[in-house]
């Protein structure tokens, strides 16, 4: 089988900031992962180790101090930012809901490329519905009196209508109860299938993590400690804080 094309690269990437004294305090550490088309690579580590830090550089929410992050090979400081958020595109936590209607939310992302936004019955949008379970009928409901999962899906279901080649994910189930997130689990990784589409996912979520991921790494204190495929890591951790990490009250209750 042919090896399928590497559609990010991170490579040795630092991110230092100042501290309230003024102090450099280091993020990152020479951070290297490569992601590719069709796969679902998940990093997952204990609070304040980097894995929202890590998205927001790929995103262009904020640069690296050093190293570099390519997209099919381009340095993503060299692209256009609005182009390259157009195709790495971020799901926060808590998904944004603008005011107005689901259909109204649909339609956004190409009222702000100056395009003819889809109506009701276009098959995209019709698509992209089914995916993420979500009814026509939702279409003229108000978006913000949506539950939590509900505007999770609409907002998924906004992303993948733009086409993106990577998807960005930052602890997508946070908020939601479990079956939800499930359920919401399961679209993930048909999704990632079915459009051959990048996802890189950064969670504590230690049962999210094995029920859909490919690949796993192990950020912690602002280094990759551990990466490879996901049963092995999580079956047979090798490093001693993935050990720890593992075996944490709160990772047992959640695996």
């Amino acid at each position: 089988m042919p090896r399928k094309m590497e559609t990010l690269t991170i490579e040795n990437v630092r991110k230092i900031r100042k501290g309230p004294g003024g102090e450099e305090i280091e993020i990152l550490s020479g951070i290297s992962l490569r992601a590719r088309a069709g796969e679902l690579l998940t990093v997952i580590g204990p609070s304040g180790g980097g894995k929202s830090t890590l998205v927001r550089l790929i995103n262009r929410l904020e640069d690296p101090t050093d190293g570099r992050i390519l997209l099919k090979g381009k340095d993503v400081l060299t692209l256009d930012p609005l182009e390259l958020r157009r195709k790495v595109t971020l799901v926060q936590q808590k998904p944004f809901m603008f005011e107005g209607t689901v259909l109204d939310n649909l339609q956004i992302p190409f009222h702000f490329r100056g395009q003819t936004p889809p109506d009701r019955d276009d098959p995209t949008l019709r698509e992209s519905l089914e995916l993420w379970r979500i009814s026509p009928d939702f279409l003229d409901r108000s978006a913000r009196t949506l539950s939590l999962g509900q505007q999770q899906r609409v907002g998924l279901a906004r992303i993948l209508i733009g086409s993106p080649e990577v998807l960005l994910l930052d602890e997508p189930t946070s908020a939601l109860d479990r079956p939800t997130g499930d359920r919401l689990a399961d679209t993930l990784r048909e999704i990632c299938r079915s459009r051959n589409l990048t996802l890189l996912m950064v969670t504590h979520d230690l049962r999210l993590a094995e029920r859909v991921s490919d690949r796993l790494a192990f950020l912690s204190d602002g280094l990759i400690l551990e990466e490879g495929d996901a049963a092995d890591l999580l079956n047979r951790p090798r490093h001693s804080r993935l050990r720890d990490f593992l075996a944490m009250p709160q990772a047992e209750a959640e695996i």
